[in-house]
């Protein structure tokens, strides 16, 4: 793939951005920065009407719609326990009084379920940030949607990018690839899936989430860590020629084919106008040629990957049928029938869309028309492909059902615009059955495996011009100038002296995976240690040189030099523990809510501060790492009905929880106490300015030394914790907050 396709991919992905990222970008009526631009194209208008795609009688409310801001909407994190506490929260502790609300004399808008969303699970809201301001009850409702969307257990989303990941029917033991996964919102969700039994901490799948932008899969790394899975594995690649990789199988490298493709190729993001405002003014139907060519040859390469029996979702957030049905109806055809469009109109009961179309015609950006291929001036051939037009034969077109291809309108539901469909691959693809199999018995698989992976000559033309194919080797020493150097992932051998102290301290249990333990350095201490699963550990190591990973793994722990005189110089990280703590079975101390309330609200609690079990409990434990471990009552329904464990330190006459500030803002509202920012606490912002860049479990352990060198007092009542605000009772009390933290619209 050529220069100006790579170039080109990236300069398209703020398609995706307008629909998966949680920075939301300022639209007319929310800010100034948009006010001049005026929401009409007559060019997208005729264009629009030509193709036919809007129901007769509903162009007119469909153009209002698509002139209207975009609701915001969320969607609770829905692998953890503690989805059904979040959304209990929601509803009876902020839901209900906003519906009784009225400001101005208008009676405010309640936010409501996505009908078609499983579970109640994803919520949208017309308030706006003028509407927020007025009220104290609103602005607590906007801080616990920062917070909670801070400590990951909410997602800013908008409503049509949370389809894809739901038709691909996850589940736990599959492999998925996301082929261009930047920001990561869907990446997110198809992380929760996997995760969907919270009492397996390794699933058997795991995700590998692409993304050609070095820079953005930072940002993709941000939204994957704030699940802290063990299964998810970020790497930086151009999707069309994203690298074959191979894995160990019965003691054989194999290839590693994929259950689950999501395949949310860059796009004119048409679909956005409702945010993405500046599209107005930019569109034109130049856009959809340019981008047709990269937009199949990413479908192929997907498909290649797809395992037989597998489902590939192809998505994008463009109405226009040259990204859509043109690139299906190509794909199909290339497929020779080893590709079929799956029926998914049941799959999502309550969603309003229409059906793929079987005709469409081309129109320059001139505002010339084309039906067929056979019109097109050989001048326009490096712009124009046949694979834009449908195919002629009535009997082909009616094979390919492309009817079965969804699109969604905003009128229909006050949504963004959206076209969706469902592959499922039931042969291999044509031209790889006429390549022998190789075997593969290097570290490295042979570039003649690679060259199985071309498309047919004559289809690998793009809208540019170039011959380039579908696949092959990755340019390497191209790559490698760019973008941040990363740091290798190095596994830790079973014999490892780092497991001696680690293995007695915490009596870790004989099922511990220590092969799946890596760090980040060759040389020198090791300063974190984090898990993959076995599954992403095989793929490491069978891969070193052919990916270009940015980050895997979850932190499990990490270096405390001073835990040392205490038995173990590594104590246990938050991120972690929900994986790590099935195998623990020593140091931990069973809790209760108003243990956990006096932990997440003082600075360093004496073990005094405890009720008698964990009191008795903590005085037998030595000095050092610890698990604090909340288990629900079911007979006790006032409490929280889901298992709580945080990581802690059990100092000389104190004890603390290292858990990072919003996660302790979730902790305390999942236990009916509320914590808002004090508009008045300018002494209290100076405090956590000091620790600005450092964890927060990090500065506890610094505190904590300084306690136990003198600094406690019996008779002294411990301070609040420099890094929490004035907590409040969830039935009352007012926020006064000094600005809108990012994030919401509203």
């Amino acid at each position: 793939m050529g220069k100006r396709s790579r170039q080109r991919q990236k300069n398209q992905n703020a398609g995706r951005d307008d629909r998966d990222s949680n920075a939301v970008r300022v639209t007319a009526g929310w800010g100034a920065g948009y006010a001049d631009i005026v929401k009409e194209n007559k060019l997208f208008e005729h264009y629009y009407k030509e193709q036919g795609l809007v129901p007769e009688g509903e162009f007119e409310e469909f153009m209002e719609a698509m002139r209207e801001p975009l609701p915001a909407t969320i969607r609770i994190t829905g692998y953890k326990s503690h989805a059904k506490e979040i959304l209990h929260c929601l509803k009876e502790k902020y839901f209900r009084d906003i519906q009784e609300l009225e400001i101005d004399g208008q009676k405010i808008e309640a936010p409501q379920p996505l009908s078609w969303y499983p579970d109640e699970q994803a919520w949208h809201t017309n308030m706006s940030r003028k509407i927020i301001r007025k009220s104290p009850l609103l602005e607590k409702f906007h801080q616990f949607l920062i917070s909670e969307t801070e400590s990951g257990n909410i997602s800013r989303q908008e409503a049509v990018s949370m389809i894809p990941p739901l038709l691909l029917k996850i589940e736990p033991h599959h492999k998925i690839l996301d082929m261009c996964a930047a920001p990561g919102s869907k990446t997110a969700q198809l992380i929760e899936m996997l995760h969907s039994d919270m009492e397996v901490p390794f699933p058997e799948g795991f995700v590998i989430a692409n993304d050609v932008d070095n820079k953005r899969c930072y940002l993709l790394v941000h939204q994957a860590k704030r699940l802290n899975s063990p299964c998810i594995m970020v790497v930086n690649h151009d999707a069309s020629c994203i690298p074959t990789l191979q894995i160990n199988s019965d003691g054989r490298k194999d290839i590693l084919f994929y259950d689950r493709i999501l395949c949310d190729v860059p796009c004119s993001g048409d679909g956005t106008m409702r945010k993405n405002i500046d599209v107005w003014k930019k569109w034109t139907t130049s856009n959809s040629l340019h981008l047709h060519g990269l937009q199949l040859r990413i479908a192929v390469r997907g498909v290649e990957q797809l395992a037989v029996g597998g489902r590939m979702v192809y998505s994008t957030c463009s109405l226009n049928p040259i990204e859509d049905e043109a690139v299906i109806a190509a794909l199909l055809e290339k497929s020779e029938g080893s590709l079929e469009l799956a029926d998914a109109s049941a799959d999502l009961p309550g969603l309003k869309w229409m059906p793929g179309v079987t005709s469409w015609k081309l129109m320059t950006k001139e505002g010339q028309w084309y039906s067929d291929w056979s019109e097109v001036p050989k001048s326009r051939h490096t712009q124009i492909r046949p694979t834009m037009f449908p195919p002629k034969d009535p009997e082909k077109v009616a094979n390919l059902h492309l009817q079965r291809c969804m699109r969604i309108l905003p009128h229909h539901q006050n949504t963004g615009g959206f076209f969706v469909a469902v592959l499922v691959k039931k042969a291999p693809m044509p031209w790889n059955k006429r390549y022998p199999k190789v075997v593969l018995t290097s570290t490295r698989i042979p570039l003649e495996v690679e060259a199985e992976h071309e498309v047919p000559p004559g289809d690998s033309q793009e809208a540019g011009g170039k011959q380039d194919s579908v696949c092959g080797p990755p340019p390497s020493k191209k790559l490698r100038l760019f973008g941040y150097k990363e740091d290798p992932f190095v596994f830790l051998t079973e014999d490892d002296p780092v497991f001696n102290t680690i293995q007695s301290f915490y009596d870790l249990s004989p099922s511990f995976p220590k092969l799946n333990v890596l760090t980040r350095t060759h040389e020198g201490k090791k300063r974190h240690l984090y898990m993959v699963s076995k599954e992403l550990r095989n793929v490491l190591q069978n891969n070193s040189e052919r990916m270009k990973v940015i980050n895997t793994g979850v932190k499990v722990w990490s270096r405390n030099s001073d835990g040392a005189e205490f038995g173990c110089a590594f104590r246990l990280a938050q991120e972690g523990i929900y994986t790590l703590q099935p195998y623990i079975r020593s140091r931990i101390i069973s809790v209760s809510v108003e243990d956990i309330k006096v932990l997440l609200t003082q600075e360093n609690p004496f073990l005094s501060k405890l009720e008698d079990n964990a009191h008795a409990q903590a005085k037998q434990l030595g000095m050092g790492s610890i698990v604090l471990k909340y288990i629900p009552n079911p007979n006790n329904p006032s409490e929280p009905q889901c298992a709580i464990q945080l990581c802690g330190w059990r100092g000389k006459t104190s004890i603390r929880a290292f858990v990072p500030r919003n996660e302790r803002y979730h902790y305390l509202r999942m236990l009916g106490v509320e914590v808002f920012r004090d508009r008045e606490g300018s002494g209290q912002k100076k405090r956590d300015g000091e620790k600005e860049g450092k964890e927060e479990e990090e500065v506890a352990v610094e505190n904590e030394a300084e306690l136990e060198n003198g600094a406690e007092n019996e008779s002294s009542e411990p301070t609040t914790s420099s890094s929490m605000t004035r907590p409040t009772s969830c039935s009352g009390g007012s926020s006064q907050s000094g600005s809108t933290p990012s994030g919401f619209p509203f």
